[in-house]
């Protein structure tokens, strides 16, 4: 899944050590360019994605998996990312997959053999 927008804001990185060894993480803020834009907190894990170069208000198309788990009868959202393009690296303009159905097939035109009753 890819997200469009523009870089608002690094947040400060966390670190921290598990049962599996220590690990970093960092938080990007990401808004979108959508009508009614939206804010995306995306994390980092472990430098996984080179930001360094990347500065606030910089476009970029981030590739992120979003993945829920349950915690003690709570659900908990992540979106983490894989890769980050900066400016606009989608053809189309849509910030998720925003698209519209397909409209409606014509209907038939009336004929004296579908003469119904009602």
């Amino acid at each position: 899944m890819e997200i469009i927008g523009t870089l608002v804001q690094k947040l400060e990185p966390q670190t921290g050590t598990s049962q599996r060894g220590e690990w970093k993480k960092q938080g990007f803020v990401i808004e979108t360019q959508d009508q009614f834009p939206k804010k995306v907190c995306i994390m980092n894990w472990n430098d996984k994605v080179p930001m360094d170069n990347i500065t606030e208000g910089t476009v970029v198309t981030a590739s992120i998996n979003i993945e829920s788990r349950e915690f003690k009868g709570n659900w908990y959202t992540d979106v983490t990312m894989w890769r980050v393009v900066t400016g606009d690296a989608s053809s189309n303009n849509s910030n998720f997959a925003n698209e519209m159905p397909p409209p409606n097939p014509p209907m038939p035109e009336e004929s004296a053999e579908d003469d119904l009753p009602f």
